[in-house]
């Protein structure tokens, strides 16, 4: 019989802490910023696009669902490939590919070598996201990594919500024609100046016991499972969903196959592509993953709703649009950043907290956007947006935090893989399903509050949805979180009597 992934934790070598590592943390969040914030900023640039380059809507869409798509399906094998090869050599190489299509998209003379750009760059930005997250297991323990990881909480809630701001605001410096090109054009230079200090600053020295063996056929069945299940949702603003409805069928299949295939190649004591016994046998990572794919799916579909009502509905420019949201970016990173410092105290709890608190807040701004007239609006929403992002600070960091606490170093980049691959399948499943929604209202009530009031008030059930999830784990692990802190109390009071005596 295998051993599991918590005996295979005595092969991670002893830590030492690097005195770098804060350094090193300021520059790998500066790129995840980066290239989470290429997730939302080009949808309020996509009708300049379209006029500059003289192609369909549905064209240009696939500018933002092509970097949807690859950013989701390399996730996982990255992060094994990052365990496997080394996490400062992929992070450097794939940080060297991100720059060249960025500005390959910004010099696109036409809709296809944008698109083509744009899939590279998803690519790329698919590379990055992993070894972030492993990075952060393999420089800090403990409180440290709590703090650091709430810091990463910080960058996902603020790049994702504040990219319509920062494209509204290019577009408006820049004017139309070049404003969509200056959105990739930016990332050149913070890349550069990344990679510089990266090449000074990441560790050289990678986790021991990982072995470079790669499940070719593993990464094929997760990639193409995944490839049919992300499609149709992708694509779902141009009728994706009705006219690829049957991918889902085939992606659960393949899915199911990439499972069965996994637990064979563990049985054989060859290295997985995703170690299933993650899900199974790590305390916590299952229920994380759980809270993190259905917090998500409500999460990533508001901006697009907010978008639709704010532009269409009042007829705002991308900018006011933009702005509108800002509160709730604001509320979330500092939140984030202190629950970083709270969770190694109080755990799952802090979760619970803020998902109950993050409900109340879409749950008000939906009952705000339906009843107060639209001439006041945009003041009104600024409390309880801010109330939301306030708990959603509370959820991700806090989550990612508890997720990854009992995965090995060793593994740490396809855990983490595996974790934002079902966030991405969260957010894309929100950014169809939330729209699609909204569209539907709309054409029944011809009425623009009532429609994103009904796409806002179904976020919030799946808010609610993962409160449960939370709730259940944290009454799950209250006992061992007990007995955590009875063991340590006792280990305290056995250290002074040990010191008292040795006064005496």
């Amino acid at each position: 019989m295998s051993a599991s992934p918590q005996q295979q934790d005595r092969q991670d070598p002893p830590y030492e802490p690097d005195p770098r590592r804060w350094k090193a943390l300021s520059v790998t969040l500066v790129v995840g910023f980066m290239t989470l914030l290429d997730v939302s900023i080009v949808s309020v640039a996509l009708p300049s696009m379209q006029d500059a380059l003289g192609t369909t809507a549905s064209g240009v869409q696939w500018v933002v669902s092509g970097y949807a798509l690859t950013f989701g399906l390399v996730l996982v094998p990255a992060g094994r490939l990052g365990d496997a090869f080394g996490r400062r050599r992929i992070f450097l190489v794939a940080l060297v590919v991100f720059v060249l299509s960025s500005a390959a998209a910004g010099a696109a003379p036409s809709v296809l070598l944008l698109v083509v750009a744009r899939l590279v760059q998803g690519v790329a930005a698919g590379f990055l996201a992993p070894q972030n997250s492993a990075f952060i297991q393999q420089l800090f323990r403990g409180p440290e990594r709590g703090k650091a990881f709430g810091l990463f909480g910080a960058t996902v809630g603020v790049s994702t919500a504040i990219g319509p701001v920062v494209g509204g605001l290019l577009i408006g410096l820049f004017g139309e024609d070049l404003g969509w090109r200056a959105i990739f054009f930016v990332n050149v230079p913070i890349g550069v100046v990344a990679f510089v200090l990266a090449t000074r600053l990441l560790p050289k020295a990678e986790p021991a016991g990982t072995s470079t063996d790669i499940d070719v056929v593993g990464v094929l069945l997760l990639g193409v499972g995944a490839t049919f299940v992300l499609l149709p949702l992708v694509q779902a603003e141009s009728g994706g969903i009705a006219r690829l409805w049957w991918l889902f069928l085939l992606g659960a299949v393949a899915l199911a196959a990439f499972a069965v295939w996994e637990r064979r190649v563990v049985a054989r004591g060859r290295e997985p592509v995703f170690d299933v016994r993650l899900l199974t046998e790590t305390r916590g990572y299952a229920s994380g993953v759980a809270v993190g794919t259905v917090y998500f799916i409500g999460f990533s579909g508001i901006w697009l709703v907010f978008a639709l009502f704010f532009q269409t509905g009042l007829g705002w420019t991308p900018l006011q649009s933009g702005l509108a949201v800002v509160p709730f970016a604001i509320g979330a990173a500092g939140s984030a950043a202190l629950a970083g410092r709270l969770v190694s105290r109080f755990g799952r709890l802090l979760t619970v907290i803020g998902l109950s608190v993050v409900s109340t807040g879409l749950a008000a701004t939906a009952v705000v956007v339906w009843l107060v007239p639209t001439e006041i609006l945009g003041w009104v929403v600024v409390p309880t947006l801010f109330l939301a992002g306030l708990g959603g600070g509370f959820v991700i960091s806090p989550n990612i935090t508890l997720t990854l606490r009992d995965v090995p170093v060793r593994m740490a980049g396809a855990a983490g893989g595996g974790l934002q691959t079902m966030q991405r399948f969260g957010a894309a499943l929100g950014s169809a399903v939330l729209p699609g929604l909204f569209y539907v209202v709309l054409s029944g009530s011809g009425e623009y509050p009532v429609a994103a009031g009904v796409a806002l008030g179904t976020a919030v059930l799946g808010a609610l949805a993962a409160l449960v999830i939370a709730v259940l784990d944290w009454r799950r692990d209250r006992p061992s979180l007990q007995q955590q802190e009875q063991q340590e109390q006792a280990d305290r009071r056995e250290d002074e009597h040990a010191h008292g005596h040795h006064v005496h």
